[in-house]
């Protein structure tokens, strides 16, 4: 089995690969609308390939302007291989071996998104099964589980209650401080992952550059305060390169549970609404209760389920 990044050659077939089945995968059309946009890549597009004909297919994505992949965002080998958890892991495996010699300093993760009823179809728990053996096999043997939200002008914007004072605030370290003070205690996997391998501040200032990275603008941050000019928190909208996105926000420890998360992710939507934003989305750990009833409270619906895998943080 031949494990290779596509060339320009290869376009049309592998496009028209019969990439189908229970589990997400690109369709033609959107393979062409992300190519455009050198959102796909051919050295981020990899093929299995055996006596000439195309077996399996990895197509990693990133950001128009990314230097190395952030993502594998679909991976399938056909029905024909017997061991098709092998032959994907071959596929991972040499993308990854070819990004590392690239520059990359890590493995892009890999999103597999469901339905959210998913357990109960055996043809899609079989399908997440050999794509999470290879994923485990490539070094992927971080998991976690994530609910997508959206939320659309019909769910209605709440108003502001005045039990919170939203405010810009332009200090970057500022910023920093709220995102430590706020990592602790976090049901947030990444966040309670990234803590046992490294400090608070390396973990905070992380956050925050990731933040400041994303399309999103830094002028749309709000710190939250009591009236009283006691921190409560912040709100970080943001947005993918396709929609206005929740980003990051969080409670400060010492006034958690009461109420406040509402209070931001109200904010959060105010803001993305007056920009004109007819579609909002966001993601919490399905472990992560309290910020998934806060976005059901406020109207954003669950779309999907989220299966990410990466590799252990150093």
């Amino acid at each position: 089995m031949l494990f290779r990044p596509m060339t320009e050659a290869d376009m049309d077939r592998v496009i028209a690969y019969p990439a189908g089945g229970p589990v997400s995968w690109i369709p033609q059309e959107r393979f062409r609308a992300e190519w455009a946009e050198r959102r796909f890549r051919a050295g981020w597009t990899w093929v299995a390939e055996e006596g000439g004909e195309i077996l399996g297919r990895a197509l990693w994505w990133g950001r128009s302007d990314s230097a190395h992949p952030v993502a594998l965002d679909c991976l399938h080998v056909r029905d024909c291989v017997a061991d098709r958890a092998g032959v994907a892991a071959g596929l991972l495996r040499a993308g990854h071996r070819a990004f590392e010699e690239s520059g990359a300093t890590e493995k892009p993760q890999y999103n597999l998104s469901l339905p959210g009823d998913w357990r109960e179809d055996p043809g899609t728990v079989d399908a997440v099964a050999w794509r999470e053996a290879a994923a485990r096999r490539a070094g992927l043997t971080d998991e976690v589980e994530r609910l997508r939200y959206e939320w659309t002008p019909e769910a209605g914007v709440p108003e502001p209650t005045g039990r919170l004072v939203f405010s810009p605030e332009p200090d970057d370290e500022r910023f920093v401080e709220v995102f430590r003070r706020i990592a602790a205690g976090s049901l947030d996997v990444a966040t309670r992952r990234e803590l046992a391998t490294m400090d608070a501040d390396r973990q905070a200032r992380e956050d925050m550059a990731f933040y400041l990275d994303c399309p999103g603008e830094r002028g749309w941050w709000r710190l939250a305060r009591t009236p009283d000019g006691t921190l409560a928190g912040m709100a970080v909208p943001s947005r993918t390169p396709y929609h206005p996105n929740v980003g990051y926000l969080g409670v400060v420890p010492e006034l958690r549970g009461q109420g406040y998360i509402d209070e931001i992710l109200g904010e959060i939507t105010r803001i993305h609404h007056g920009n004109g934003a007819r579609r909002i989305t966001a993601t919490t750990d399905t472990v992560n209760t309290p910020m998934a009833a806060a976005f059901e409270r406020a109207g954003y619906r669950n779309t999907e389920i989220r299966l990410v895998f990466e590799a252990p943080a150093v």
